[in-house]
This record gives C-alpha cells, sequence and structure tokens, in this order.
C-alpha cells in the first residue's frame, strides 16, 4: 500500500520566511480567499521520488550483501592459506634409468678366517708373556707363563696321595694272597679269606682313584703354558705381568677375561648380503671382485665359496660368503669393501642423489610421494658413485622421490610437491 508524504508540511521551506511559511500552511477558502479551518489535503510524491527511495534502499542493501560476501571469500581464503602453510613443501625428482648394467657392487665387511680369543684354563698370576699386538706367531709357539702356587701344591698333595694308596694296595695284596694260601689248609674261614680279597680289590679302585686326580692336575699344570693354537696374527692382548688370571670362559666364569686373541689373516672371509632379484645369479665357484678405498686403482679377486641357500625374510637377501686369497697382508679384517658380482645384463637399474637417502633403524631408505603421502620405502644400493646412488631396488623410474628429506618425515604425512599446489590452486591431500 502507498503512503502520500506532504513533504511541504513536514519540512519548512528555506527559501521563505517564517510568517510566509504559516501562511502557506493554514487552508483558504477558494471563493472568498478567506482563512478556513479545513483539513489540509495531502499531497502524493511523485514518480521520480518513489524511484529515488528504492534505489537507495537497494544500495544499502547491495553495499551489506557485498560486504558479507567479501568476508565471508576473505575468510575462505585466509583457511586455504592456513591449510596450505601446514603441509610441508618438498622437492622431488624421478630416478634416472642408468641403462644395462653387468654387474652390482654391494658392500661387506671382511673377516679374518679363523679369529679365537685365548683364555686360560687354569688359575694362577701371569708370570711373563712374549708376544704383542701386531706380531705373527706360529701354530705351538709360547705365548705367556702363569704361575700357579696352589695348583703345585695340590699336585704334590695328590701325589703323596697316590703313593699311599700304592702302599695300602700292596698291604691288601700281601694279606689277600696269604689269606687265599691258608684257606688251601683250612686255616682260616671263607669269611675272612673274601673279606682279604675284597679289600685288595678296594685298594685297587682307590690307587686308579689317586692316579686319574694326579693325571689331571697335571694336565692343569700343562696350562702354565699358553701356546698359539694355528699361526697368525695377535690382534689383542688384554693381559700383562702380575695380573691375576681366572680359569675359564665367558660362558662358564663371568670373571674369566680373555688374554689374547689370534686371527688367521692369510685367507679372508667376506659375508655379503644379494638382494633377492639377483640371487639366481650366484653360483658356488664363481669370481667376484672386491674394492677398497685405501687401493683406488686395484682389485683384489676373490670365489664364491658358498651361501645360505635361504632368502632372510627380515631383509630379502642372500647371505653370500666370499673367500679372498691375503698371502700379502694388504686387507685387514674389518676393512669396508665392495664386492662385485657379474650379473645377466638384462637387469636394469635407477639412479637417484646420495640426498635422498634416509638413515632409519630399518636400513637405508627413501621418501616417495604417492598421492599427496610420504611413503618411506626401503632400498637396495647396487652401486655408489659418490654423489648419486644407482639402486637396485626399491624404486622406479615413475616413482616421486623426496630430495633432502626432512628428520622429522613420516610414513603416511601429507606433503605438496613444489610447482604443482601454486598451479593448482589446490592442497595435495
Amino acid at each position: 500500500m502507498s503512503t502520500d508524504i506532504n513533504t511541504e508540511m513536514t519540512t519548512p521551506s528555506t527559501h521563505y520566511p517564517a510568517h510566509a511559511s504559516k501562511a502557506a500552511t493554514v487552508p483558504h477558502d477558494p471563493l472568498s480567499g478567506e482563512p478556513t479551518d479545513a483539513p489540509p489535503v495531502p499531497q502524493r510524491m511523485s514518480f521520480g521520488g518513489k524511484l529515488g527511495v528504492f534505489l537507495v534502499v537497494l544500495l544499502v542493501i547491495a553495499v551489506i550483501v557485498y560486504g558479507l560476501l567479501s568476508r565471508a571469500r576473505d575468510e575462505h581464503k585466509l583457511e586455504q592459506v592456513m591449510k596450505a602453510s601446514a603441509v610441508p613443501v618438498v622437492n622431488v625428482i624421478h630416478p634416472a634409468v642408468t641403462g644395462v648394467s653387468s654387474e652390482i657392487a654391494l658392500p661387506g665387511n671382511t673377516q679374518a678366517y679363523n679369529d679365537t680369543p685365548i683364555y686360560a684354563r687354569t688359575s694362577g698370576y701371569l708370570k711373563q708373556w712374549f708376544v704383542d699386538i701386531g706380531q705373527h706367531v706360529t701354530k705351538g709357539e709360547l705365548m705367556a707363563t702363569i704361575e700357579t702356587p696352589e695348583l703345585d701344591e695340590q699336585l704334590q698333595v695328590a701325589q703323596a696321595n697316590l703313593k699311599s694308596a700304592q702302599a695300602d694296595l700292596a698291604l691288601a695284596n700281601t694279606t689277600s694272597d696269604r689269606y687265599q694260601n691258608l684257606l688251601k689248609s683250612d686255616s682260616v674261614s671263607k669269611q675272612e679269606t673274601d673279606v682279604a680279597v675284597s679289600g685288595a680289590a678296594a685298594k685297587l679302585a682307590a690307587v686308579d682313584a689317586a692316579q686319574a686326580n694326579v693325571r689331571r692336575l697335571q694336565q692343569l699344570q700343562s696350562f702354565e703354558k699358553v701356546y698359539a693354537p694355528y699361526s697368525g696374527v695377535v690382534t689383542v692382548r688384554n693381559t700383562d705381568i702380575g695380573d691375576l688370571i681366572d680359569s675359564g670362559s665367558p660362558n662358564s666364569s663371568g670373571t674369566a677375561k680373555e688374554l689374547f686373541r689370534v686371527a688367521s689373516i692369510d685367507m679372508l672371509r667376506v659375508y655379503v648380503a644379494v638382494p633377492e632379484n639377483y640371487a639366481p645369479a650366484i653360483r658356488d665357484g664363481n669370481t667376484a671382485t672386491l674394492t677398497l678405498d685405501e687401493y683406488p686403482n686395484q682389485q683384489f679377486v676373490g670365489k664364491i665359496a658358498r651361501n645360505s641357500n635361504a632368502i632372510d625374510q627380515t631383509s630379502r637377501t642372500l647371505n653370500v660368503e666370499v673367500d679372498v686369497d691375503n698371502a700379502d697382508g694388504k686387507l685387514l679384517p674389518g676393512a669396508y669393501v665392495f664386492v662385485h658380482f657379474k650379473i645377466p645384463e638384462q637387469v636394469r637399474m635407477v639412479s637417484v642423489p646420495a640426498n635422498t637417502l634416509v638413515f632409519r633403524a630399518q636400513g637405508l631408505q627413501v621418501g616417495v610421494v604417492r598421492d599427496g603421502r610420504v611413503h618411506l620405502q626401503s632400498v637396495t644400493i647396487g652401486k655408489d658413485n659418490g654423489s648419486s646412488l644407482e639402486i637396485a631396488t626399491g624404486v622406479t623410474a615413475a616413482d616421486e622421490v623426496i630430495l633432502d628429506p626432512s628428520d622429522s618425515l613420516a610414513e603416511g604425512q601429507r606433503v605438496q610437491v613444489a610447482g604443482q599446489a601454486q598451479g593448482q590452486g589446490t592442497v595435495a591431500r
């Protein structure tokens, strides 16, 4: 319903004086021109005025709506920015295909062919040692002597007990023979004769026991001298003159101490974990070459002596033993080496930068981005080229591998790949 508003009655004019305005507001008789008390006739607002009011109201509503929409859009944009900033941005690379390879290089540690700790089998004090670390010894060479005063006294007592038992046996034999002769003339009873014979047999058993005790102590006394079990090199000496020596081994006594350690290094063993996909290429008797950082331009030839013939379920590798001749002594036990195995030429490997590796308790891993989330993938190194690594197993050329992964990188963590989120305007999830 429209409402007529008399603007002249409600708003005084600014162009006329007060009395004129008052006269204009008093109604007059149209015939006589005299003022009349009849109510004034309201005047209707023109179409232009109504349109102006409508436009003003519409403008106010538009401003309000625009402000609300602008605020909602800004809040949504802020929320997107906050979500994007909460997801770390990572740089990725695709592994490069290195082409066909005819060998793989796997790490390993050299070990002495025989490595034996030397313990004392008798207790006492170290009298003297004759070999030190780094010294080569031959089988049966004297390494140390031990003083055993208590054992010496025990041996003397055992020898005296043996002589006493032997004297008792001689007397018992004489008595037995005498009773047996008297029994023939019925001078003694059969019972007395049996007692004498049994007594002689008991004395004989006592002599045997005394002899065994003497032999045991003599054997322990022979351990006063410590000899080399085989030809090799002394790698450890843990004793000195005057040290208290306890007999035994770590399994039998908590106080037993290793005196020496001897290693046979004319031949070395190298144990290598070969990935499962290369296991069929490993054959006993095949040759393998070793390289060391100490000898960059030299290779050492070894032979595959044996393998476990079983895949380890934890590491998915085959344990292989390579024996290497070391007559010149260049290789040292415990050295870090790379063992090179010949493999079929159809095997392909991929290469990644060294700064993609993640070192965790589970072994060597790389971070791979899959569907916007991190997957920590275990890998096996086929060859170490320094700044880059040839990966034998674990990743493919289609994988997105994270460069310079942080220590806090976790399995299943959301990330966005640098350059993708900005171009798409969305956050990788």
